[in-house]
């Protein structure tokens, strides 16, 4: 009988300790340490013991031997996430999906395989398959090419692998899963750590791709040690407001793409649509025209948004002034009403001011200053601006109108848009020839003033 091996392990950061002791000596958490069984007999590979590989050992290469070509992405089926990724699912990768409980994580995957002209293995340890059939019928009724597994033991789930051949794995969650080679209860470090070495190994030998769903802490961290986020090669994470119906995800590691990318979704009774123009969602319909709104060209990653600000400035009858900004950072909006104070004149020390981001949405783009400046204007002159306006600049501490990145993709989706005017800084250098929207150059915010006001 083989001799069990007690460690302890930090569940903050998954540093590893002889015995135990009251604070972590890396992330200095205190009370985080506990101890775990560990017991490793031998084993070869991650296929059953009864399976005859070969293993075959890597050998060194010269690097300009080495083959360059890119192999071919999986297409998920999926715009938003296609992109996000960075053009498909690399074949051999693995992707760990974190997010809130309830936000739509086991949805959005459970409708990518049911998209999929792939065979696709869903393995779930949490639900049942009658649990998954019934939701899977309110997103897509008919898919032939997705099974449902639940299983939590690694070992089971390999064998029905070997039998099965998917192209693609999904396993929700990882936090479920247990291994026989580690004797700890499953979710522990330990076992999250042999799953998940398991996993790659199996997705980097057979190069199938592998989606797996993280828990998350209550702090907004993927549950678990830090190194799990090390050992994959795409963290994407799922975010947005169980009040609100959007969703958006974006890629926190990518080794095969940009971080920059991000997808947004619409949570609805027959699962999460696509939202391919966010823009038109983001910016309210109206009957008539109201003071306080202004339009600004933003940019979430790679992609251009429009979004509407909404600005409300009275009276302060408390005797001490609010200053409340929802999406925004309210820092920056006392520094643009000192601006506006100092540089234009406009005497907002007594008054309130409540700043709005439209959507359930927080944009920290500098590019939308202009914007907050000119709907602060319009709430405080009790004038509506033109609704085919729009704005992209950054405001400076002088009142200067600064230049911002990426200003000619802010143009174009405007233009895309409908807008007819677009305010930006007169210092951007802008390559567009003949432009269908009129491009306004200001350099200070006594010109944004003139032209509004």
């Amino acid at each position: 009988m083989a001799k069990v091996k007690t460690t302890f392990f930090c569940q903050s950061c998954g540093s590893q300790y002889a015995k135990w002791q009251g604070q972590c000596n890396a992330c200095k958490q205190w009370n985080t340490i506990v101890e775990e069984l560990i017991h490793k007999p031998e084993k070869s590979d991650w296929k059953s013991p009864t399976s005859t590989s070969k293993k075959h050992a890597s050998k060194p290469l010269k690097i300009n031997e080495i083959d360059s070509s890119q192999e071919a992405r999986l297409n998920m089926q999926d715009a938003e996430f296609n992109r996000v990724l960075g053009g498909g699912m690399v074949p051999g990768s693995l992707t760990l999906l974190g997010g809130e409980p309830g936000i739509g994580k086991s949805t959005l995957l459970l409708q990518i395989a049911l998209k999929l002209n792939y065979k696709t293995l869903y393995v779930s340890g949490e639900e049942s398959q009658k649990q998954i059939k019934m939701r899977a019928e309110r997103i897509l009724p008919n898919s032939d090419n997705c099974y449902i597994l639940t299983e939590t033991k690694t070992q089971h789930i390999f064998k029905q692998i070997e039998s099965l051949e998917p192209d693609i794995v999904i396993v929700d969650s990882i936090q479920t899963l247990h291994s026989d080679y580690i004797e700890s209860s499953p979710g522990s470090i330990s076992q999250i750590k042999e799953c998940t070495t398991e996993l790659i190994k199996f997705a980097k030998e057979t190069a199938t791709p592998v989606l797996l769903i993280g828990h998350i802490t209550k702090d907004g961290h993927i549950a678990g040690p830090k190194i799990l986020e090390h050992m994959v090669d795409t963290v994407l994470q799922f975010e947005g407001d169980r009040n609100h119906v959007f969703r958006i995800l974006r890629a926190n590691k990518n080794r095969f793409g940009s971080t920059n990318e991000l997808g947004i979704y619409e949570m609805q009774g027959s699962g999460l649509r696509e939202v391919s123009n966010p823009s038109e969602l983001l910016i309210s319909e109206k009957d008539g025209e109201l003071s306080g709104n202004a339009v600004a060209a933003t940019l979430e990653g790679m992609r251009p948004l429009m979004i509407e600000v909404q600005a409300l400035v009275s009276t302060a009858v408390y005797g001490t002034p609010q200053r409340s900004a929802t999406g925004f950072n309210a820092k920056r909006l006392n520094m643009l009403l000192a601006v506006l104070e100092k540089r234009a004149g406009f005497r907002l020390g007594a008054k309130d001011v409540f700043l709005n981001i439209t959507g359930g949405i927080t944009v920290d783009d500098p590019a939308i200053d202009l914007a907050v400046v000119a709907s602060i204007l319009s709430s405080n002159e009790d004038e509506a601006l033109p609704s085919d306006y729009c704005f992209a600049a950054e405001v400076g501490l002088s009142g200067e109108i600064r230049p911002v990145q990426r200003v000619e993709q802010r143009i174009l989706e405007a233009e895309k848009l409908g807008f007819s005017t677009i305010f930006v800084s007169k210092y951007n250098k802008i390559a567009l020839k003949n432009p269908a929207i009129k491009v306004q150059l200001i350099s200070k915010v006594e010109d944004l003033v003139g032209f509004l006001i």
